[in-house]
């Protein structure tokens, strides 16, 4: 609940859908157990990456209205996305890692 977007039910619901985080040996885990891991969507020398429609729905889910609540208001998360936009990236680049 440290996190900006994340109250105590969003905190509940992703803990009871995580369980014990240590079932998942890195962060590449969780991500794509989540849904959040980037997948290469290149072709030729157009080098592009799209999110998993895999993984926890319910976790993503939440996980994105946290995201979406960080860029509507002035947070670490909304600072993240604007300097990527300043360096020429585009709205859905921006919001990838």
């Amino acid at each position: 609940m440290g996190l900006h977007g994340i109250g105590p039910s969003g905190a509940a619901r992703l803990l009871v859908e995580v369980g014990a985080i240590t079932r998942f040996p890195n962060r590449a885990h969780f991500a794509s157990w989540n849904g959040t891991a980037p997948i290469d969507a290149s072709s030729g020398e157009q080098v592009r990456h799209r999110l998993s429609r895999a993984g926890n729905r319910q976790a993503h889910r939440i996980l994105h209205i946290m995201a979406t609540v960080q860029l509507r208001n002035p947070t670490e998360g909304r600072a993240y996305f604007d300097r990527k936009k300043a360096a020429g990236k585009t709205s859905m680049e921006a919001c990838a890692r």
